[in-house]
């Protein structure tokens, strides 16, 4: 029975969302241009194309942590006596809001309405009906339904024959940006693709078996070693595949890519579930990752909007303008901004929290 929050997955998804938050606020960019040459700021941003950057595991990361918070949430209902057939009413409910919220926030980007199916609550929406149907089957079963996504997914883009759109691992000419073609009309300028949510839907099946794991698993030290050794598994799996023709590509979330990623993520998460696997943790973290955590979506919608349409532009006019007339450099002002945007951002999360003021589907 399901009776208290797991806090390694809610200080997990607070981590998360907050280094998305900190995107928002264009920390990163103002960071990147007082040190053009960082080789740890260049981990914040997206590959180019082919390779592995810091920053493409956060997408993986939030697929992955909505799953095992899909299983907890899934059978805390079945633990008060709901079924299955109960709660696929709710599940539905809730992957129409995300994709609704998933293009809306396209719409706000672009300042017009439009149809772009690229956001993470877009392919989230998909993911978490798949990973749902998924729940009630075996570990095996789950497993081999995840593989076999990651297998349809990579031989649509390796034996695709379309003329102009049959090479897998080229920008704009796969089989994923012929699907965009066909379904949007357009074809998006970082070369993300909307079919994504195949095979990252092997994220979101794997963070349900995580949680499935962290609930039903014991002793913990068990479960921490598992979670290395998955982790690991991944990483050489992924890069095996990179090493053997099969390019780590995150836009396209090639086959070494979504293994890969898994494993970062299932190695950083294992730390994290060491860090509390104990009545104390280890290593005492900020409690206001827990307070984003709990309240993930409203966060997430807000610094997705507000932030960068209206808080980034006011603040920078005050802050900023203060630190021109101490005269501190207008790059050190932009930063100075960043950061107390994110401030206002955590200070949002924990009045929220200290209010029990939650936004739930």
């Amino acid at each position: 029975m399901i009776t208290n929050r797991f806090p390694a997955v809610d200080y997990f998804r607070g981590f998360i969302l907050f280094l998305l938050a900190a995107e928002s606020t264009g920390l990163y960019e103002h960071l990147e241009t007082l040190f053009p040459h960082s080789f740890i700021l260049k981990q914040f941003f997206h590959a180019d194309w082919q390779g592995l950057h810091f920053w493409d595991l956060i997408q993986p990361g939030f697929m992955l942590i909505a799953g095992s918070a899909l299983y907890f949430s899934t059978y805390k209902r079945l633990d008060q006596g709901a079924t299955y057939a109960t709660i696929w009413p709710h599940v539905i409910k809730r992957s129409i809001f995300l994709f609704l919220a998933g293009t809306g926030l396209h719409c706000i980007y672009r300042g017009e309405m439009v149809l772009e199916l690229w956001n993470v609550l877009t392919q989230l929406a998909f993911t978490t009906l798949i990973t749902f149907f998924l729940l009630r089957f075996s570990i095996p079963l789950q497993i081999a339904a995840s593989l076999l996504l990651l297998l349809i997914s990579h031989s649509l883009y390796v034996f695709s024959s379309i003329p102009g759109y049959d090479q897998p691992y080229t920008p704009d000419q796969n089989f994923g940006s012929y699907i965009d073609l066909f379904l949007m009309g357009k074809l998006s300028r970082g070369h993300w693709i909307a079919m994504n949510f195949l095979p990252t839907a092997a994220h979101t099946i794997w963070g349900a078996l995580i949680g499935r794991m962290i609930h039903r698993t014991s002793p913990p030290q068990l479960v921490f070693r598992t979670f290395l050794g998955l982790g690991v598994l991944g990483v050489i799996a992924g890069y095996g595949l990179d090493m053997a023709g099969i390019p780590i590509i995150k836009r396209t979330a090639t086959l070494s890519f979504t293994l890969a990623s898994a494993g970062w993520i299932t190695l950083l998460m294992a730390l994290f579930y060491k860090n509390w696997s104990s009545e104390k943790p280890v290593l005492a973290m900020p409690k206001y990752l827990n307070s984003i955590g709990n309240n993930s979506l409203l966060i997430y919608l807000f610094f997705e909007t507000i932030v960068p349409q209206w808080l980034n532009k006011t603040t920078h006019i005050f802050v900023a303008g203060f630190a021109h007339l101490v005269s501190i450099p207008e790059a050190w002002g932009d930063v100075l901004t960043s950061i107390v945007v994110l401030m206002l951002i955590v200070k949002l999360a924990t009045w929220l929290d200290s209010k029990k003021i939650y936004f739930k589907l």
